[in-house]
C-alpha cells in the first residue's frame, strides 16, 4: 500500500513537472528582475551568450585594475601625504604598456565578434522559408513567399478585451503588452531568411531568443535569418523609437513542428484568425498528451 501511494506521488510529482516545464518552455519572454539573457534557442544565441560571458573574462579584471588604480593615486597622492607634485612628464615604459595593452585585449575581443557578426548578417544560401516582416506605425505586416499566392497578413498588440476571444486567457503565456492577435509561424530546425523594411519611420526586428536584431529602413531592404531549435512561442519588440506607441509594438512568433506548420499554412490561406486558434489548439493537445503520459508513467 506504501509503494502505491508512493507511485501515486511520484506520479503526480512528475506530472506537475512536466506541466510547468511545459508552461515554461511555451513562452519565452523577459521576467522581472532578469539580468540574464533568455535562453537560447538558436546556434546564433548560444554564440551571443557565450561572447557575452568570454568579455566579462577582460571586462571584470580591467575594471579590478582600474579601480586598485584609483585608490592607490586617491590614498598615495593625495595633498595631504604628497604637497610637492612629481614633475615627471614621461615614462616610456608606461606609456607602451599603456598603448600595446589595450591593442592586444581589443584584437581577443575583435576577431571573436567580427565572426559573430558574419555569422549572423550571413544567411545560408539556400533558406527553408523566407518572410518579408514590415514595420508600421505601431504594428508590424508579415508576407511568407510560399507558392504562387504568398500569404501576408498584420500582427497588433492584442487588447485585453480580445483575450477571450482570441482564446489566450492564459497571462503566463500571453503577457500583457507582448502578445499579439496573430503570431508568425514558423517550423522548428529550419532556415528561415528575414526581409525587414519599414513603410514610414525606422523601426528594428528585434527577437532576443533567436540573437536577432536588426533595422527596419523606409526604401530599404534589410536582411537576416534565424533557425529556431525548440518548439515554443518567443516575444520580441521594436527596438527602435518610432513614435508615440513604440513601446506598443511587439514580435512574437510560433516555432512548432513540421506537421503543425504546413497545416497551419494551408489554413491560414483562408482565414489566419481560424488558423491560429486550430494551431494553439493542436498545441494545447500535445502538452495534455505529454503531460497524461508522464503522469501514467
Amino acid at each position: 500500500m506504501r509503494n502505491k501511494a508512493f507511485a501515486g506521488l511520484a506520479a503526480c510529482v512528475t506530472a506537475a513537472s512536466c506541466l510547468l516545464s511545459a508552461g515554461t518552455a511555451l513562452a519565452d519572454k523577459p521576467v522581472n528582475w532578469q539580468t540574464n539573457f533568455q535562453a537560447a534557442a538558436t546556434g546564433i544565441m548560444e554564440e551571443v551568450t557565450w561572447f557575452e560571458h568570454y568579455t566579462l573574462w577582460f571586462i571584470i579584471p580591467i575594471t579590478l585594475f582600474v579601480l586598485a588604480l584609483l585608490v592607490v593615486v586617491v590614498v598615495k597622492f593625495r595633498e595631504k601625504v604628497n604637497p610637492v607634485p612629481s614633475r615627471t612628464s614621461h615614462n616610456t615604459a608606461i606609456e607602451i604598456a599603456w598603448t600595446v595593452g589595450p591593442v592586444v585585449v581589443l584584437l581577443f575581443l575583435a576577431i571573436p565578434s567580427f565572426q559573430l557578426l558574419t555569422a549572423q548578417l550571413t544567411p545560408p544560401a539556400n533558406p527553408d522559408l523566407t518572410l518579408k516582416a514590415t514595420g508600421n506605425q505601431w504594428y508590424w505586416s508579415y508576407e511568407y513567399e510560399v507558392g504562387e499566392s504568398p500569404l501576408s497578413f498584420d500582427s497588433l498588440l492584442m487588447k485585453e478585451e480580445d483575450r477571450a476571444a482570441l482564446g489566450k486567457e492564459d497571462k503566463s503565456a500571453y503577457p500583457r503588452l507582448l502578445a499579439v492577435d496573430n503570431e508568425v509561424v514558423v517550423p522548428v530546425g529550419k532556415t528561415v531568411r528575414v526581409l525587414v523594411t519599414a513603410a514610414d519611420v525606422i523601426h528594428a526586428f528585434a527577437m532576443p531568443a533567436f540573437g536577432v536584431k536588426i533595422d527596419a529602413v523606409p526604401g530599404r531592404l534589410n536582411e537576416t535569418w534565424f533557425k529556431a531549435d525548440r518548439e515554443g512561442l518567443y516575444y520580441g519588440q521594436c527596438s527602435e523609437l518610432c513614435g508615440k506607441d513604440h513601446a506598443f509594438m511587439p514580435i512574437a512568433i510560433r516555432v512548432v513542428s513540421q506537421q503543425q506548420y504546413d497545416t497551419w499554412l494551408t489554413a491560414a490561406a483562408a482565414n489566419v484568425g481560424d488558423a491560429n486558434k486550430a494551431l494553439m489548439a493542436s498545441v494545447d493537445a500535445v502538452k495534455t498528451t505529454d503531460v497524461a503520459t508522464a503522469a501514467a508513467q
